[in-house]
């Protein structure tokens, strides 16, 4: 069995033109320099003479000594150290610029593609006569569009993928393997990654004698532009007030957003975090990994909140929380620190005891 590398091969880059994308235009190099063509990235640890490589932090630097790597990225503080072999790039920021060649080397990776590389309807999908589909739309095998769902130009509906009746789709959208929208609208160039759910019932019951009644989910799922969901993320559509998730937000892979939540622009909301009903966040929110948010609290523009903690109440513009429940940085840490000193203290006093019997 071979090896196989599942993205198509990038077209090599000059150093020029890496230093273009960079910033950085690149000094009249020696004969050697002049002919090194950068087709890949890699770590400093595996890069070879034709991949481009960066470094960031002291902790790296016997790795960058050790690169066999054809350019690196680096800072002037750390240039020293690159060895004779490389050429160094000097930039201010080695890692989003690393960023920015790679999504040009490597731009078919940004998005799902087809699952079965074929563009448009293949005969095995299952479009619906009324739905609505403009050109250069790509169907997998075993999608489900529905009728009255628009899409358009440029998306891409993998394999397995539903879109339900009435769902609307822009243009140039990747919808991966085995996600399900329904009751949603989607703008442009917007990314569904696989088995993502997103428009269901939200979780809404009233409780009685006779037991827990649901209460009707009439609103809708709102995907502005640049939304990217991750796999196996679900989000709810709303009960009375659209669920919407704001411009640029990224969603990582299994997070839960209830229904009649509002998600501002640019976000970033890390794993396993859950966010409960109406609950609303400003632009430029940051929540880590596994964070609880309950219902109907509101958090401020670019705030940021630790990973692990639970948010019970209303978060400042701008502020940093932790802990469970959540509450300034500072407080949170002099809190820890209050436990450590008395967790020390208990135990040099049960020593103490010990010592006496």
């Amino acid at each position: 069995m071979n090896d196989p590398f599942f993205h198509p091969a990038p077209v090599p880059l000059t150093l020029a033109e890496i230093g273009v994308i960079a910033g950085a235009p690149q000094r009249e190099g020696t004969a050697g320099e002049s002919t090194v063509r950068i087709g890949g990235v890699a770590s400093l640890e595996e890069a070879g003479p034709t991949d481009l490589t960066f470094m960031e932090g002291a902790r790296h630097v016997a790795a960058l000594r050790e690169t066999r790597a054809g350019a690196c990225l680096i800072s002037e503080r750390f240039a020293q150290h690159v060895p004779s072999g490389t050429v160094a790039i000097r930039v201010a920021k080695p890692h989003a610029t690393f960023v920015a060649v790679a999504r040009q080397l490597y731009a078919s990776s940004l998005s799902p593609a087809s699952m079965f590389g074929q563009a448009g309807v293949a005969s095995g999908a299952m479009v619906h006569p009324l739905a609505r589909l403009e050109a250069d739309v790509t169907v997998d095998p075993g999608a489900v569009i529905g009728p009255g769902a628009e899409i358009g130009g440029g998306t891409v509906i993998a394999a397995g993928a539903v879109i339900g009746p009435g769902v609307r789709i822009g243009r140039n959208c990747s919808i991966g393997a085995g996600a399900t929208l329904q009751h949603t609208l989607a703008g442009d160039r917007v990314i569904v990654h696989p088995g993502a759910r997103i428009g269901q019932d939200g979780f809404g019951y009233v409780g009685g004698a006779k037991g827990h009644a649901k209460v009707p989910q009439i609103a809708r799922v709102i995907l502005q532009d640049d939304v990217e969901i991750g796999a196996a993320t679900a989000i709810d559509r709303g009960g009375l007030r659209d669920t919407v998730i704001g411009e640029g937000t990224k969603i990582d892979n299994l997070v839960q957003i209830a229904h009649n939540v509002v998600i501002g622009r640019h976000c970033i909301i890390v794993s396993q975090t859950g966010i409960a009903g109406s609950a609303t966040l400003g632009d430029f929110v940051m929540l880590g990994g596994q964070v609880g948010v309950i219902g109907h609290v509101r958090i401020g523009d670019g705030a940021r909140i630790a990973a692990t903690s639970n948010v019970k109440d209303d978060v400042p513009p701008g502020a940093e929380w932790g802990g469970s429940p959540a509450k300034p940085m500072r407080d949170w840490f002099r809190e820890v620190m209050a436990i450590q000193r008395l967790g020390r203290g208990d135990i040099a006093g049960r020593r103490g005891e010990q010592q006496g019997q």
